[in-house]
């Protein structure tokens, strides 16, 4: 039968033993937490600008891209958001945009088939999604 009082020595070592477990618990803790974040490394931007390099060289193997700018790149991940515009009808879940706003110009391209779907004026004055579709006069 285990006694109902400790004695003040086996306190003190029930008090260091409950201390120990709780440091290491949290090291492992902290420990796995880094490892993780290892895995997903955020995207540097020389990681990104060399990607969109390649990616201009792969567009333009199939259509002429404007010259003299660099593009700002964004890749499609919720396309049910963007159905409703009338640019993105053939787009799909990791297709790019390209935006050229000096030229004027927003690409969409697919890169698993390696085609442009979609070229439009850019018009930043556009408020949803910034891309504006030419209208067709009678």
């Amino acid at each position: 039968m285990l006694p109902t009082k400790l004695s003040p020595q086996m306190q003190k070592y029930a008090i260091i033993a409950v201390v120990v477990l709780v440091v290491l618990g949290l090291g492992g803790y902290l420990f796995l937490q880094y490892q993780n974040s290892k895995k997903a490394p955020v995207a540097s931007p020389a990681n990104t600008a060399e990607e969109t390099k390649k990616l201009v060289e792969e567009i333009n193997k199939v259509y002429s891209l404007p010259e003299g700018e660099e593009p700002t790149v964004a890749t499609i991940t919720d396309i049910e958001k963007l159905k409703s515009e009338p640019f993105f009808q053939r787009a799909k879940n990791g297709n790019k945009v390209l935006i050229y706003p000096l030229a004027k110009k927003v690409i969409l391209y697919d890169p698993a088939s390696k085609k442009v779907l979609d070229v439009a004026p850019f018009n930043p004055g556009t408020p949803s999604a910034q891309v504006s579709t030419p209208s067709a006069k009678p």
